[in-house]
């Protein structure tokens, strides 16, 4: 099955709050989601399947030089299939393009995959948020990945 890579558009958005509400313990309510959707200062890519709904998504902040990943969601029932490689890679590929120095997030300390996913792709370990997650509490791990010339 293809996926393609595409901005978050308003059609994606009953998609994004179902994909916050089935992943996160303390889901962006829509407001929040619209206010992540491609800008001047956000990168916010989804991952449609073949009938065009938003199965996955990433997004991104960035200021200046810095670039702050604030999600990554893949619905369940398409987990293991490769789509979050896909949606770092594109973000990275952005974050490249904008120029950024690096690109930063947080992820459960628990998260195992995650943190693994984010390896893969160059993050490296740098920091701890105390008990910054909750339901259930949770440190954050600080992990960031640096662009030099060019280059991840």
């Amino acid at each position: 099955m293809g996926y393609q890579i595409t901005d978050a558009k308003e059609k994606h958005l009953e998609d994004l709050e179902r994909l916050e509400n089935s992943c996160f313990s303390c889901p962006w309510t829509r407001e929040q989601l619209l206010m992540e959707y491609p800008d001047d200062r956000h990168v916010f890519l989804v991952a449609e399947n073949e009938m065009g709904s938003a199965v996955a998504y990433a997004g991104m902040m960035h200021v200046l030089d810095e670039g702050y990943i604030s999600n990554v969601a893949v619905d369940r029932n398409y987990r293991r299939q490769g789509i979050a490689d896909m949606l770092i890679d594109a973000v990275l590929e952005r974050a490249e393009a904008l120029l950024l120095s690096f690109v930063t997030l947080e992820v459960r300390e628990s998260n195992t995959a995650a943190k693994a996913l984010y390896a893969k792709h160059a993050f490296a370990e740098v920091g701890r948020r105390k008990n910054y997650y909750e339901r259930p509490r949770e440190d954050a791990i600080l992990m960031t990945t640096f662009f030099k010339r060019g280059q991840v």
